[in-house]
Formats: structure tokens, sequence, C-alpha cells
């Protein structure tokens, strides 16, 4: 007689040393768990006790973006699949209180109820490549705009004498390039006013680092995100960084996103249904991935400026009674159909080139 194997499922908890894993059967009786070490000896040794108790069915993982990265990348080279489980609500952890294996248990019973069904992003690819750039440029960014406001406090409580000779200058960048000429007196450093040009100069120096540090990473963000995404960067008012951003938001797995108003949700970009009894209307999707919304913002920006059609369009809709306001969040509703299937036109031909 042919044997019947058990089909299990499996949830895991993961944090940054260790991932506590747990097993069901069908029945959604607990067979096991146990916790394992966040190497590639680990994973192995989770995935074959996972396959101790039958055939793998499903795994449920939480921080499939963070922790989980690495554990996502094995299980699905070895083709098991994989759902993406969010958080347990508030209600929960307080009826159920909070641990280790009390998580991994509520990600493989959401996974078997097939309450969580999210795939998660495949991070193994050139997609993987742009947002890995991108954390560092934005990290690069952000302490730039410190530097520089620093640069500006400073300023205002300089020396008189130092304050009118930088004040020649009025952009920040003309500023940086002035307190990279001062030279002061290291001697005299308990001096306010050695002490200013030493400090000037010191902040100066850390904004002109910066610069170099994100042209460097835009020098190679813009190939990789024209090569992944040509036909979406064609598109007008998509730069590299919005292109770069809507493609991290989508992931190279984009087929996991079942349509484009998938896609418009994700981007926080899909109006919700607000109504009640007679009264029919929709309210503002505060939610989503706000980095992609603020890219659609700045694209349908761009184009209210530049784009006749689009201009045409919201002196159509003006006419109606709209607001630009609510004109901009139909450009950003349009604009999301027409990233969506640019994108799965790319990242299909990336994924599977013509011969």
């Amino acid at each position: 007689m042919t044997e019947i194997r058990r089909l299990v499922t499996g949830g895991g908890d993961a944090h940054a040393d260790s991932h506590h894993a747990v097993a069901l059967d069908e029945q959604g009786r607990l067979l096991g768990d146990a916790v394992f070490a966040t190497t590639a000896r680990g994973y192995r040794e989770l995935l074959a006790w996972l396959e101790g108790f039958g055939q793998v069915r499903l795994v449920g993982v939480e921080s499939t973006g963070a922790y989980a990265a690495g554990l996502v990348r094995f299980l699905s080279v070895r083709a098991v699949a994989v759902v993406e489980v969010n958080q347990p609500h508030a209600h929960t952890r307080r009826r159920r209180g909070k641990s280790d294996p009390v998580d991994a248990e509520a990600a493989a019973r959401k996974a078997l109820a097939g309450e969580a069904t999210v795939v998660p992003k495949l991070s193994s690819g050139i997609v993987e490549s742009i947002r890995q750039l991108r954390v560092a440029r934005e990290g690069a960014v952000k302490a730039r705009t410190a530097a520089l406001n620093q640069l500006s406090v400073l300023l205002v409580t300089a020396p008189g004498e130092l304050r009118q000779q930088l004040a020649v200058r009025k952009t920040s960048r003309g500023k940086v390039s002035l307190c990279l000429r001062l030279r002061p007196d290291l001697a005299r450093v308990h001096e306010p006013l050695q002490a200013a040009k030493l400090a000037l100069r010191s902040v100066a120096e850390r904004a002109r680092e910066l610069d170099r540090q994100i042209s460097l990473l835009d020098k190679h963000l813009a190939p990789l995100v024209a090569a992944a995404a040509p036909r979406t960067t064609s598109l007008l008012g998509i730069s590299t960084q919005h292109g770069g951003q809507l493609l991290v938001s989508a992931g190279e797995n984009i087929e996991r996103l079942s349509s484009e108003g998938a896609f418009a949700r994700l981007c926080g970009a899909s109006p919700i249904p607000a109504s009640s009894g007679r009264t029919t209307r929709h309210r503002l999707n505060r939610g989503g991935d706000r980095k992609a919304n603020r890219a659609l913002y700045l694209i349908a920006v761009c184009r209210l400026r530049n784009c006749a059609r689009t201009r045409a369009y919201a002196e159509r809709r003006i006419a109606e009674g709209l607001s630009k306001k609510e004109i901009i969040r139909c450009l950003k509703r349009y604009i999301a159909r027409e990233v969506y299937h640019t994108l799965r036109a790319d990242l299909a031909a990336l994924t599977h080139p013509r011969t």
C-alpha cells in the first residue's frame, strides 16, 4: 500500500541570533517546537527537523524582510512555500501573552488557516541590490541634511567677524565651500574664533564627504535601475530614484501582487470605502508603503508641471468641483496602474530574457 505522508505546516519567530520554529499537522495539533541558529547549518537543521514530521506543506514566518530574510532565501531555493505573517494583534497578545514559542505557533496557525497569504519579496536578484544601495543612499542623505543643519546652527552663534566673512554665500553649498577654506590655528583653539573655525571646517568636510558618497551611489544606482526597469523609467516624471523605490516596493517577484489594484493598495494610492446608509463616499488611504506613495506624488506633481495632457485633465476635474489634493490622488491612482503594468513587463523580461 502507498504510504500517506503527514502534511506539516511550520511557523517561525525570527530573531537576530536564533529562530524559534513550530510544527503543526493537518488538524492543527502541535507536533513540536525547537530553536535553531541563524546560520546556513541552522537553516538546514530547521528544514530537516520539519521534514522529520512529514511533508512540509507551508511555512509561515514573521519578519521576512528583516531577521528572517536568510531563512526565506534558503527555503525558497529548496522550493518550500513560505508566507509572510504579521505580528499578532494587540488583543491576542493581551490574551495569550508574548513569548517566542507563542509567536511561532501563532504564525504557523495563521498559515494553516489561510489567514496569511502574502508571498515574501524575492531577495536574491537585482532589485535586492537596488534596495541595499538605496538604504545606504537614504542614510547618507539624512546625514548630509543633519550636517548642513548643524552648520547653520554653528553659523548663528559664531563670532561676528566670522559670520560676516561667510555671509557672502547664501546657499548651503556655498557656505560649505567657504568653510572648507577656513584655516583654524590649532594652538589657539581655546579661543572661540579658532574653535568656531575648526568646528565649521569639520562639519563642512563631513558634508562634502557625504556628497561624494551620494554621488558614488547614484553612479551605480542609475545603470541598475535602467537595466531592471527600462520601460518604467522611460515614463514621464519617473527618475532613477522614483523607479528604484517603486521596484523595491513591488519586489522582483511582482507576480505575488494579484492585480494593479493590489499594487495601488500597496502604495497607499487606493481609496478606501467609507460609506454608511445613504452616504456613499471614499476616504484617503493612509496605509501602504509611504515611500512609494511619496514617489507617486512627486511623479504626479512633475506631470502637472510638464505634461499638457495632465494639465488638461486637472482643469477638467477642477471645473467638476474637485480640489487640487483630490486631483493629485486621482493622478496617483492612474500612475500606479500605469507603473504596475510596465513593472510587470520589465521584471518578466528580466526573469525570462528573450533568446
